[in-house]
């Protein structure tokens, strides 16, 4: 009771505002999307795809920061790959393959947020158009592909068709339900 009325005063109006109604209705959308057994089995299978590549880098000799997942994401050291996090990240987009970079543990001294030597990879979206086990083992090829050949024209034109074959197979939306929304 001491200190409520002070900190009543600071959340409201302070840092909270008003309820808006599109708001309430999106959450009340996801919440309800959330309790049915396909989001729970996409989750399931968020984690599953994380786990199979993070195991697939480690076979390649990468280091898992944490030596695996036990959920959606894993970070990457670069450091035995003589390529930072952010030369990763532009070479990968150039590939069509986006991920972030990201800082490591115990990351050198001169490397930051901007030049980390690592990089964070996450399965959900790859998961919600669909993709499993065999998909995201050859995500982690092209990858690993690049990250090994970042000059080689002939590989990242090998990569890129890869990528536009593994979205094309699994698109975002289905035609069909895309139609049926309409």
């Amino acid at each position: 009771q001491k200190y409520a009325k002070q900190i009543d005063s600071m959340v409201f109006p302070g840092i909270q505002g008003g309820p808006f109604m599109h708001i309430i209705a999106a959450k009340a959308v996801g919440f309800k999307e959330a309790m049915t057994e396909e989001f729970k089995q996409c989750q399931r299978q968020t984690v599953k795809n994380a786990q199979a590549m993070a195991q697939e880098f480690i076979k390649r000799g990468y280091t898992i920061v944490s030596g695996g997942t036990d959920n959606h994401l894993f970070l990457i050291d670069l450091r035995n790959k003589n390529i930072t996090g952010k030369e990763a990240q532009v070479l990968l987009e150039s590939v069509d393959i986006i991920l972030n970079r990201n800082t490591i543990p115990f990351d050198e001294k001169g490397a930051s947020a901007n030049e980390p030597n690592g990089i964070r990879i996450g399965t959900p979206t790859v998961t919600s158009r669909g993709m499993k086990d065999a998909e995201v083992i050859k995500i982690a090829e092209c990858i690993d592909k690049a990250l090994s050949h970042p000059n080689d024209s002939k590989v990242k034109d090998t990569i890129r068709k890869t990528v536009k074959e593994l979205c094309s197979a699994h698109p975002l939306y289905e035609v069909a339900a895309y139609q049926t929304a309409k």
